[in-house]
This record gives C-alpha cells, sequence and structure tokens, in this order.
C-alpha cells in the first residue's frame, strides 16, 4: 500500500504515532467550556482568555477564540433600550460628564438611566445608578409603571452610601423623571452637581448603556421567564452576579466589588 500510494514508511508511522497521541487542547477546551457555562454564554473570548488567566493558565486570546468557534462557543448578542425622553418637561442640566466614564475613586461620578422589560405583556422597569470607579450598580429599584417614586426610592438608596463630605456628579439623560423639581431639589440638599446628556444622544450616557445592554443580553433575553415577580428575583440575582463575579478587563480581570475591595484600592490599608 505504501508502494502504491507513494508513501514513505517514516511518514506513514509517524501519522499513526500522531494519531494516538492525546489531543493537547482537550484540557484546554474543557476549562473553555466549564468557564462559558458557569457564566451562561455570557463571556466571550476576551473574557473566558482573562478567567483563564485568572486561574494560571497562560495562553494567548487568539488562541482561545480559535477554539471557541471549534466548539461553536458563542456569546449572546445585545438589545435596543427603551427611551424615557418626553420632551422638556423642567430644567436641563449641562453634559458635566462629557462622555468621560472614568473616575478616580468611589463617589465621584455617577450614572443613572431607566430600563423597561416585558413579560407575557407585562412590564417591569428598572432604575439603576451606577458608580463610574469600578462600575458597580450600586443602588437599584423596580417597579410595575415608570412612575417618578421609581427613581426616588433609588436614589434615596443610593444617597444613604455617601459620606458626609461626598459629592459626586448624577449623570442621566433628559428623561422626565431627571427633569423633575422633587429629583433637583434631593440633588441639591445633598450639593450633587446634576449633569444630563445632549437630547436624543445615546453615546453621552454611554456606560449605562451598556449595563443594560449587557443585562439583557446576558440574563433577560436568553431566560423563559413565568411572571414578573419571577422576573424581579432574576433581576435581583443577575445584580449580585455582576457586581461580585462577572469579571470586567478594564479592572485587569477582577469583578466590581473584588476591584473596590483590592488593598490597593485603599491606600490607608
Amino acid at each position: 500500500m505504501l508502494k502504491l500510494s507513494g508513501l514513505a514508511r517514516s511518514t506513514f508511522y509517524y501519522q499513526q504515532r500522531a494519531l494516538a497521541r492525546p489531543d493537547r487542547k482537550t484540557a484546554l477546551k474543557e476549562r473553555i467550556r466549564s468557564i462559558f457555562a458557569a457564566h451562561k454564554g455570557r463571556y466571550g473570548y476576551r473574557r473566558v482568555t482573562a478567567a483563564l488567566r485568572g486561574l494560571g493558565e497562560t495562553v494567548n486570546h487568539k488562541r482561545v477564540q480559535r477554539l471557541m468557534v471549534e466548539l461553536g462557543l458563542k456569546s449572546l448578542v445585545r438589545p435596543k433600550k427603551y427611551r424615557s425622553y418626553k420632551g422638556q418637561a423642567g430644567h436641563v442640566a449641562p453634559d458635566r460628564i462629557q462622555r468621560q466614564f472614568t473616575a478616580e475613586r468611589m463617589n465621584q461620578k455617577w450614572v443613572t438611566d431607566v430600563t423597561e422589560f416585558n413579560v407575557a405583556g407585562e412590564k417591569l422597569y428598572l432604575s439603576p445608578v451606577m458608580d463610574l470607579h469600578n462600575g458597580e450598580i450600586i443602588a437599584y429599584e423596580t417597579a410595575r409603571r415608570p412612575v417618578f417614586k421609581l427613581v426616588e426610592r433609588m436614589l434615596s438608596k443610593a444617597l444613604r452610601r455617601l459620606q458626609a463630605d461626598e459629592r459626586p456628579i448624577l449623570h442621566s439623560d433628559q428623561g422626565w423623571h431627571y427633569q423633575m423639581p422633587t429629583w433637583q431639589r434631593m440633588l441639591r440638599a445633598r450639593n450633587i452637581d446634576q449633569s444630563m446628556s445632549r437630547k436624543g444622544n445615546c453615546l453621552d450616557n454611554a456606560a449605562m448603556e451598556s449595563f443594560f445592554a449587557t443585562l439583557k443580553s446576558e440574563f433577560f433575553h436568553p431566560t423563559r421567564f413565568e411572571s414578573i415577580d419571577s422576573l424581579q428575583d432574576g433581576i435581583a440575582d443577575y445584580i449580585h452576579y455582576y457586581n461580585h463575579h462577572r469579571i470586567r478587563l478594564k479592572l485587569k480581570g477582577l469583578s466590581p466589588v473584588q476591584y473596590r475591595t483590592q488593598p490597593l484600592n485603599h491606600p490607608s490599608l
């Protein structure tokens, strides 16, 4: 057969030995599958790579990407969001953030917005506030209707986290909630500067837009909910996961809470 095929004997036996050797990529593939499954398909190849490195694995992101394609592992797609803008109903604040979505310390810059969920014809609204230092959701509130109490209760929770001398900038879009006199009085009472995106410009609040897109693509759309109550419970679970366990590449492969509590973020320790 070797003579008929023109194949050298050494080549035949080399290929035979190669086929008998175990796949050196098997262990890495299993780790990739495990990480992908543990995060319910929410991680793309970059976060999978960061998670592998966090486990002590020296691996190139291009190799991880290639293996994920081989394994048919693809992260979830992001959807669009609810818009709360209803025209100018009160005072519109200037944009004090100017797309500078970073902060040197906690409670320096906050961003907020409202998003909508629909389950079997019933709606649920979520109002969170994010700290731009580490991307942590520091307070949130849900309600069946997008009433002012939704954002008022969320803000009250967030304000309880502040020390007496802390005065963050609070940035939002021009949604009607944030133009209300009551909202603005709450901010002035704590000497907090209000900031607003330009009308119709979602990029001015991109940090919160990104969170909503992640929340919906990783949690809401892949999950079947029997009721609004089960959705509320799931949102609470996901936000805990997002804060405590979901790593961020911008935070050196740490979750928001891990980044906030590491000794390097506390010079006095």
